[in-house]
């Protein structure tokens, strides 16, 4: 799978990502003291809806642009208004077409004392990044290979935080390194929270992925966001996201508010979401 992020940004996987990821900043800021936040696999920070790459997929259309202007239920809304936030400080600048990936939600929702370390390897998207970002003190932007720092920098000083492992799967066996690289980090740091994304286009690997997880970290949450049923291993039908350390209200929100997202977001026969507690006892 090539996901070069431009052609995708704002579809159903970014708003499953971009949702439980502003969720879980939310918690996290519910606390006085600071935390810090990796980003292994940063990207560009903000993308243009409007610009060639989405013009020709169009995929935003069916993820972010299902939920502009449309009120859903109590607990779709309360899961929602975090990310929701960020959207409106976007737009408030006056390009309603921008649309923020991680490192800006993230920044939008961090306070004075948060820090966040941004990954980027390619040269060209890291100088975009480091322009989006500005002159924020809080935020460093660094060219480098997103394993490399997820192995090199963790516990962060500030001991409490967020890791997030979304790399591009443009490489074969990009799904095993994730998890390679994930065991080996929650090692050195087993109390933070770690959200890993995956594509969804084969059941049979989703099983893998699980069981090669289940027996060896402890409080992990699956979270599942499924337009379709899996039937062409050439057509992505779901996103999943895996939440290690996840704050302990979050599978009760989701459960209550993602299967009316889910049903919004569909787009054939089998959209559901999946909530569900994983991992060793």
């Amino acid at each position: 799978m090539n996901y070069r992020h431009a052609f995708h940004a704002g579809n159903f996987a970014d708003v499953l990502k971009h949702v439980v990821l502003a969720m879980i900043v939310k918690h996290l800021n519910a606390k006085p003291k600071p935390w810090g936040y990796l980003d292994t696999h940063a990207g560009v920070g903000l993308y243009d809806l409007g610009g060639d790459e989405a013009t020709r997929t169009g995929e935003w259309r069916n993820g972010v642009g299902r939920l502009a202007g449309r009120t859903l239920g109590e607990p779709a809304e309360a899961i929602l208004a975090p990310w929701r936030s960020t959207l409106d400080r976007v737009a408030d600048g006056g390009a309603p077409l921008l649309y923020p990936g991680s490192p800006e939600i993230v920044r939008r929702l961090a306070r004075a004392d948060d820090r966040l370390r941004l990954c980027e390897k390619h040269p060209k998207d890291c100088a975009t990044l480091s322009e989006v970002m500005g002159r924020d003190k809080r935020v460093k932007v660094v060219e480098i290979d997103g394993w490399t720092a997820l192995g090199a920098w963790l516990p962060p000083r500030e001991r409490r935080g967020l890791v997030l492992v979304d790399p591009p799967f443009e490489e074969q066996g990009e799904l095993d390194r994730m998890l390679d690289a994930f065991v080996a980090a929650h090692r050195v740091w087993p109390t933070g929270t770690f959200m890993l994304w995956r594509p969804i286009k084969d059941p049979a690997e989703t099983g893998l992925v699980l069981d090669r997880l289940a027996g060896g970290v402890p409080k992990l949450l699956r979270v599942d966001l499924m337009v379709r049923e899996p039937a062409d291993p050439r057509v992505l039908a779901g996103s999943g996201l895996i939440v290690a350390n996840p704050p302990w209200t979050l599978e009760t929100e989701l459960r209550s508010g993602l299967p009316e997202i889910a049903a919004l977001l569909a787009q054939a026969p089998g959209a559901r979401a999946v909530v569900e507690s994983i991992g060793a006892a």
